[in-house]
């Protein structure tokens, strides 16, 4: 098989970047992923606050593809990008003038010992799982007191305030049940701080006051002893490392990713142990094969992991491909625009969105969204999952 365009991941990059270039006119595109099911992962942070079912959150993949794009529905295997050629798990070679690169990322529980099998206790969730998300609200509903613990690592993950958001809405939830009294709550993260824009950090920090949340920063969950419901932490300082055990009634984690390991192990992989594909940060152009392009979660763009980056990447990549194929330099840029929805009560929501220059980068007019809003609320329940399903899907917005 040879497509002049070939999209290997189905996400809401590959997707969107197949609408798209099928209405720039580009009939030869292909999208080659094996995934039944398309999700919608913003709205998981509202799965495990109980406020949306997580069947919501689902579409069946072949009726988000755009027609007229082939569906190579098999798992890629093998990235040669010198013989311009992805192979799959059946064995096809798939040959390409243009290779985008999309497949999203890779959970990795296995990077924190035990962590997977505590997800399996009655005591331990995320919200970074379909199996999971909803787990969470069960957990929190259950609760009767003791110690909560919020886990963040602080390398880079896919919607990087979902653990922040997750603690905010359980707070809010036990606070109208009366149990956060009885409540410890912790939030430890490797990050340095609680958000890299300062205009948002200090409404973030007013949020962690109000709810009595103990942050403990530079602080990476090492291990988890499911058994004994004990959770390492790992804290750098100045003076080196040390390590501390905090025993937990709930645990929620974010684990480590990474590049899925055809990505890693392939030639577009960047430095172990992550393996993000290298860009150049506006171009969104492999930085060593021209012919291919990266975006979403797998590329290493520095900027957040977010659905809102994808949207502002899916053009510029577009664009770049159409200038690549005609023979001209890409021409296109991306700034580095992002965005993080912090749900920091039921019915309340901060809209961070930022560039490469971690400043504030508005794009709702007349609003100030530098303030917990109930609009904004509205906005991440009902809005955005609405332009998901019915514009950016189609190559629209």
């Amino acid at each position: 098989m040879h497509y002049r365009i070939v999209i290997v991941g189905g996400g809401s990059a590959g997707v969107s970047v197949a609408a798209r270039l099928r209405r720039a006119g580009e009939d030869d595109v292909a999208i080659v992923d094996p995934a039944p099911w398309h999700w919608y992962q913003p709205l998981w942070t509202l799965v495990g606050a109980g406020v949306v079912p997580i069947g919501a959150t689902r579409r069946h993949q072949a009726k988000v593809v755009p027609r007229a794009v082939a569906q190579i529905r098999d798992a890629v295997v093998e990235l040669l990008p010198d013989a311009r050629q992805v192979v799959t798990a059946a064995g096809a070679r798939i040959g390409y003038d243009v290779l985008v690169v999309c497949p999203g990322l890779e959970l990795a529980f296995d990077a924190v010992p035990g962590l997977a099998e505590a997800m399996a206790t009655p005591k331990a969730t995320t919200n970074y799982t379909p199996q999971l998300a909803p787990k969470t609200f069960e957990l929190v509903r259950r609760f009767r007191g003791g110690r909560a613990l919020y886990c963040a690592p602080g390398s880079p993950i896919k919607c990087p305030g979902a653990p922040q958001k997750a603690a905010y809405l359980a707070c809010d939830h036990w606070g109208r049940h009366g149990v956060l009294s009885d409540a410890e709550v912790t939030y430890a993260t490797g990050a340095g701080g609680i958000f890299g824009v300062p205009e948002f950090a200090r409404v973030l920090e007013g949020v962690v006051k109000r709810y009595g949340i103990v942050t403990r920063f530079s602080s990476e969950l090492v291990e988890v002893d499911p058994e004994s419901s004990r959770a390492t932490l790992e804290t750098s300082g100045p003076e080196g490392t040390s390590r501390v055990g905090i025993d937990y009634d709930l645990l929620w984690a974010a684990p480590p990713q990474r590049a899925p390991a055809f990505v890693r192990d392939s030639p577009l992989g960047g430095p172990q142990p992550y393996g993000w594909v290298p860009v150049d940060r506006h171009s969104l152009r492999h930085v060593a094969y021209p012919d291919i392009f990266a975006l979403g979660d797998v590329c290493d763009a520095p900027t957040s992991k977010t659905g809102a980056a994808v949207r502002a990447q899916a053009p510029v990549v577009v664009a770049n491909i159409l200038d690549v194929l005609a023979g001209k330099e890409p021409a296109a840029r991306y700034d580095g625009y992002a965005a993080c929805p912090f749900t920091t009560a039921y019915g309340k929501m901060l809209l961070a969105e930022f560039d490469y220059s971690l400043s504030p980068h508005p794009t709702v007019p007349f609003i100030d969204t530098q303030r917990e809003r109930r609009d904004m609320w509205l906005l991440k329940r009902y809005g955005l999952p609405a332009f998901y399903w019915n514009l950016m899907l189609h190559g629209i917005g």
